[in-house]
């Protein structure tokens, strides 16, 4: 029987799964979540075979509770199912040690299909996204450019920024721009943005 965990922090989405498993002979769903820090506990109390991880959740997201459910209940294994299937995502979750990466779109059986998968050892990834993210490439950007590209993504003015990155506000400045530069954007709202649709942010 390979033993799940599901983490969705929507209620209806997360029953439906449930329900959905729940018809499979060789499945059982041994705990529930609707947090980030709530599915890691779950993880250390039920150590599951599979998780079943949002991408988006309260807390933590599902590519930081995979590193740590990695590190924590190395014998599970995570797939992130998400509505946001950006490149850039793909990437970090496999980096982060998920063994699938899945949008929500896809079939019952499907689904199913890659529980088993993960439980023996594969890997699934979603072919359209990992086209998409063969196409995207890398991201452009360093480390604190992508740091202060997502400070500034609420519209937060740059003395802001740099009090909340420990940096000068000519240096928020200059990374601003740079990022702008490296994106073609005209301004850092456009920059955020197409980090963001990149999932590079």
């Amino acid at each position: 029987m390979i033993r799940v965990l599901l983490a969705d922090d929507e209620n209806l989405i997360r029953g439906a799964l449930a329900a959905l498993l729940a018809m499979e002979d060789d499945m059982a769903v041994v705990a529930q979540a609707a947090s980030g820090p709530e599915a890691l506990a779950m993880g250390r109390l039920h150590r599951p075979d599979v998780a079943l991880l949002d991408l988006q959740m309260p807390g933590m997201d599902g590519i930081a509770v995979t590193q740590a459910m990695r590190a924590e209940v190395p014998g599970c294994a995570n797939v992130i199912v998400t509505s946001h299937g950006r490149p850039g995502y793909l990437k970090q979750a496999l980096a982060a040690g998920a063994r699938g990466f899945l949008p929500k779109t896809v079939s019952a059986q499907v689904l199913a299909d890659v529980v088993r998968a993960v439980h023996g050892g594969g890997r699934y990834v979603d072919p359209e996204l990992a086209a998409e993210a063969i196409a995207a490439g890398e991201s452009p950007l360093t480390s604190r450019e992508a740091e202060v590209l997502e400070l500034a993504a609420g519209g937060a003015p740059v003395e802001e920024i740099a009090a909340r990155a420990a940096l000068s506000r000519g240096t928020v400045r200059n990374y601003l721009s740079s990022a702008a530069a490296k994106l073609g954007a005209v301004n850092r709202h456009e920059a955020v943005q197409l980090a963001r649709a990149r999932g590079w942010i």
